[in-house]
């Protein structure tokens, strides 16, 4: 039977959420199949975290703790194979924070390293965290995605201003890395900009005044002379509305037919006639513009507009994020039909915000109640009776973008080759018929019988190593040394 390898495609259905640890579930998805990845993991803020009884999310909980164990320590002598720069990263985080911080990113990065072979070429990666390890975790993101893929440190402005400490923390920064595609995002004007520019009204509302010139000098009419001022002899020319968002608000609004008007001339003359046109005392003409209702500012990495959830929105959850925040960040990085992928999804705002807008979905947490929480918002907030159904798993899933992989006893001589003849556990020379061939990573946990994912283990090796990863091992054989 012939397989049909699908390279650059999601193997996962949407609507897609798996209780489990995300990084066993990534590695069973196919390379370069994720458009958009948002992650809030756990911050290393030294808190445990549990949903109110009662509320929607009752049972949630989590220890956000980390202490470096034997484990840790192989993980991170296998990154050092993988990625010196980012081993030499998490090194330094020992000596300037401490054993937990080097704990908890080690953690990250396996993940991260995972997240990168799934992302897309022309996809994007937003990493929420807050100061406890930003600075390290962006390090970290400059090696794994490279620096030049960094787009925009953003900091979200979550509640107001604190009592209780000095220069209370108020913010989260979001670490965006990927693609140089984004969709433009608008934000509500922020209102001291309004009182402080919008300072006139009349009774077609809040304006302010705007210049009905450009900057050179040109030929023809826009350099001509208009009820007695002359653009050119300050180095300018007329530049009068004529085909931008601002020309259609007066046609709608205030002249109907005004886009028509060809001549610019002829455009100043019905602007003035009106009211229009603004004249200073030494007869220098500008445009008044209005503050429109659909007005907005494009979005800056300073987001002061999108607080913590609403009473009505929250679940519960300990660290739950708002809807409009997570629907920010989808329109901007991606297109209806994309697929989202949030590897620590809690309460699942990210598949919340990614349907409302058509996008496609996958969550994984590692809390069963993630699943419950999706399909009950999906009802209350979308007004869906039953018409998203999330799709339960807590299986690995199987990659389709690979060749199949040879028979064992093939791959037994290609690694007894490759490893001379020593087990790569303990490094002790032995005869091929003593040595087995075993899983780096266990297919239960996303590995796969390709021979990247192969090694010869003696019988004692593989005897302590087990159904369990190689990292295991590693961390037996250096206790025992």
């Amino acid at each position: 039977m012939t397989i049909k390898v699908q390279r650059g495609v999601c193997n996962i259905p949407n609507r897609s959420i798996f209780e489990g640890d995300n990084l066993d579930v990534m590695r069973g998805m196919n390379d370069e199949c994720i458009d958009l990845i948002y992650l809030d993991p756990p911050f290393n803020s030294n808190r445990d975290y549990a949903a109110p009884i009662g509320s929607e999310a009752a049972g949630a909980a989590f220890k956000d703790t980390w202490d470096l164990t034997d484990v840790d320590e192989a993980w991170h002598n296998e990154i050092a194979e993988a990625d010196l720069a980012l081993y030499k990263v998490i090194d330094a985080s020992e000596h300037s924070h401490g054993s937990g911080m080097k704990s908890y990113l080690i953690m990250m990065a396996v993940r991260l390293l995972e997240m990168r072979r799934i992302l897309k070429a022309t996809g994007s990666i937003y990493l929420h965290c807050d100061d406890t390890a930003d600075a390290y975790l962006r390090t970290m993101m400059d090696s794994i995605f490279g620096r030049d893929t960094f787009k925009s440190s953003i900091q979200w402005k979550r509640t107001s201003a604190h009592n209780d400490t000095v220069f209370g923390r108020v913010t989260d920064t979001i670490l965006v890395y990927g693609s140089k595609k984004f969709n433009p995002v608008t934000q509500e004007l922020d209102p001291n900009y309004v009182s402080s520019y919008y300072r006139h009204h009349d009774s077609h509302g809040k304006y302010r005044s705007g210049d009905l010139t450009g900057s050179g000098t040109r030929n023809g009419e826009a350099g001509t002379s208009w009820r007695g001022y002359d653009p050119t002899s300050i180095g300018r020319h007329w530049s009068v509305p004529k085909t931008h968002k601002y020309a259609k608000y007066i046609e709608s609004a205030l002249i109907p037919g005004y886009t028509s008007i060809d001549g610019i001339h002829d455009r100043l003359d019905a602007l003035d006639g009106a009211g229009l046109v603004l004249w200073s005392r030494n007869g220098v003409p500008s445009l008044k513009r209005y503050l429109t209702q659909d007005q907005a500012q494009l979005a800056t990495n300073l987001w002061t507009d999108i607080k913590n959830p609403s009473r009505k929105e929250r679940t519960g959850y300990p660290t739950q994020k708002p809807l409009a925040l997570l629907e920010r960040i989808i329109k901007a990085s991606s297109n209806e039909g994309d697929v989202v992928l949030d590897p620590f999804c809690g309460c699942a705002t990210t598949c919340i915000a990614a349907e409302r807008l058509d996008r496609q979905w996958i969550g994984i947490d590692l809390s069963a109640l993630a699943v419950r929480l999706v399909e009950q918002r999906a009802r209350n907030e979308l007004g869906l009776m039953g018409g998203v159904q999330a799709i339960a798993r807590s299986d690995i899933p199987k990659r389709t973008d690979r060749e199949p992989a040879p028979p064992l006893s093939e791959s037994k001589v290609v690694l007894y080759g490759t490893q001379g003849g020593n087990c790569n556990g303990c490094g002790t020379h032995f005869l091929p018929q003593h040595l087995t061939v075993d899983h780096i990573i266990a297919r239960s946990k996303g590995g796969t019988n390709h021979l990247d994912n192969l090694q010869l283990l003696c019988g004692h090796c593989n005897s302590l190593k087990g159904d369990r990863p190689m990292e295991y091992l590693r961390a037996r054989l250096v206790r025992a040394v």
